[in-house]
């Protein structure tokens, strides 16, 4: 029998509560998460046992991390792992959360906002400085500038998607929920005008057309890799 097993994350900016609650109904089962793993957790084998799960996002120094996770040990709340600046730990039904009031949480979801910031912006440049040279060029250079294009949006796109809607969930907690609404159906909004240019726009050209492609493969190809991925460990789990 196997001794490990991998599950699907639903994305913490778009699941996190699902997610957590999805672990502790493996802890019932005897899986216990070891590590972040790509797109999703790694699970070991254990005795079965009731466990919460809860995460905390926050950069850390090496200075730092003793006192921080000593801080939750303390609280009772055990380290699991770590990916980056996501923090997930575990604990007995019954202990006090981690985040107990609005300010508290507010913080916590822009320590989340900070790190994905970082990592969009210089993305998001470097993808339209791509985007605008390609379209200025010509011959070998534009056909490598485009390739390079289509990379990178296929990139951005998922990447910016994931900021929305975590500054999204940070609105809503702050209790400017109509802003966070709409924060959360911009990428849909993106997504319909992207269709309606690629089946109805007339004479766009070749370089429109290829970028509203990639905006809308950036957002179907992450899904479809999430349910491939998804399908595919839920037969190896059966087959194990």
């Amino acid at each position: 029998m196997r001794q490990t097993k991998y599950i699907t994350s639903g994305g913490l900016a778009f699941s996190e509560k699902k997610d957590m609650e999805k672990l502790r109904s493996y802890s019932f089962k005897g899986w216990h998460v070891s590590k972040f793993t790509f797109m999703g957790y790694t699970l070991e084998k254990g005795v079965s046992s009731d466990y919460i799960y809860s995460l905390d996002y926050r950069w850390l120094n090496d200075d730092d991390e003793e006192e921080y996770f000593e801080f939750f040990s303390s609280a009772g709340w055990s380290h699991v792992t770590s990916e980056g600046n996501i923090h997930l730990f575990r604990a007995h039904p019954g202990t006090k959360p981690i985040y107990t009031d609005r300010e508290t949480t507010v913080e916590k979801y822009e320590n989340s906002t900070v790190g994905m910031l970082k990592f969009a912006i210089p993305l998001v440049l470097i993808t339209a400085l791509v985007w605008v040279v390609a379209m200025i060029v010509s011959g070998t250079l534009k056909s490598i500038l485009l390739v390079a294009a289509v990379i990178l949006s296929a990139i951005v796109v998922p990447t910016v998607w994931t900021v929305i809607t975590a500054y999204s969930n940070k609105w809503k907690v702050e209790g400017r929920r109509g802003l966070g609404n709409l924060g959360k159906t911009i990428p849909f909004l993106f997504l319909l005008i992207a269709v309606i240019i690629l089946l109805f726009g007339v004479g766009t050209g070749a370089t429109v057309d290829i970028l509203t492609s990639m905006m809308i493969g950036g957002i179907a190809l992450p899904t479809a890799i999430w349910l491939i991925m998804s399908l595919y460990h839920k037969i190896g789990g059966k087959r194990g």
